[in-house]
């Protein structure tokens, strides 16, 4: 295994994008894991190993870069980090201010960004991409497979946060023109996931040419697929994951061939 970070020029600078992939048998089809609202950090580029074990060059863009470094989180007595919902309104409130700052224009523009420099030396498969997010990753995995869809063809979204609005770019209106497949996990007990939102989206982007599938896990809160959290729950995790890597080898098989 091999990881790494790497400084990808953007528009706005240079994006530093935590980099996985194994250390033989390239080039490998590329994927992004797209960050929640904490920002990156170890658990994610764990999760990016993960992937990047079966055969996969995965990146971990720093989203928040044009803000500074920004690194944040709270943990219980277990080592656990806490959720957004769990910790007091002063550190909710800290805690969402770089993602208010953060526009879906300036995401679209990063990803473009990581496209391009997949093809400039780097040990990665020319023609479809995979990506995959959690909570505000879940948003924009939406959009990026909506914007780029001869890309993007293998997208998940965990605990997906605000996908169905009334506004004209809301995420899954831009996630119609999507090709490939799409897959979303929900928490039943998600206050961003409510009833009529899964069904809005099941309505939205089912019957389109798109393999649209969806799971509702049962007694299960916003959260609960990241590994580190005080909410995780290792058996929605693990069905997550099924349908993931069945997606991600049927859209974009990995180098192994496995």
């Amino acid at each position: 295994m091999i990881d790494r970070f790497v400084q990808i020029p953007t528009k706005a600078g240079t994006m530093e994008t935590f980099v996985a992939h194994p250390s033989d048998n390239a080039p490998f089809p590329a994927v992004v894991l797209y960050m929640d609202v904490w920002g990156v950090r170890e658990e994610l580029f764990d999760i990016a190993r993960r992937v990047a074990s079966v055969g996969y060059y995965c990146m971990v863009p720093d989203l928040y870069y044009r803000q500074g470094r920004i690194r944040q989180g709270h943990f219980d007595a277990g080592g656990r980090m806490i959720s957004l919902h769990h910790v007091d309104e002063t550190q909710q409130r800290a805690a969402l201010r770089p993602l208010f700052a953060l526009e879906n224009e300036m995401l679209l523009d990063d990803t473009a960004a990581l496209i391009e420099f997949t093809g400039k030396g780097e040990p990665v498969r020319p023609g479809p991409m995979g990506c995959f997010g959690y909570c505000l990753g879940g948003n924009i995995i939406l959009r990026v497979a909506g914007t780029f869809p001869e890309r993007f063809r293998a997208c998940a979204g965990m605990h997906a946060s605000n996908i169905v609005t009334d506004k004209p770019d809301s995420a899954h209106l831009v996630a119609r023109n999507a090709q490939g497949e799409i897959y979303l996990g929900f928490g039943e007990r998600d206050a961003f996931a409510t009833p009529p939102v899964i069904a809005t989206a099941a309505k939205t982007l089912g019957g389109r040419g798109l393999r649209y599938r969806y799971q509702v896990h049962k007694g299960v809160q916003h959260g609960y697929a990241l590994p580190d959290r005080d909410v995780h729950d290792k058996a929605a995790t693990l069905s997550d994951w099924e349908h993931i890597f069945a997606m991600f080898h049927r859209q974009i098989p990995p180098a192994f061939g496995g």
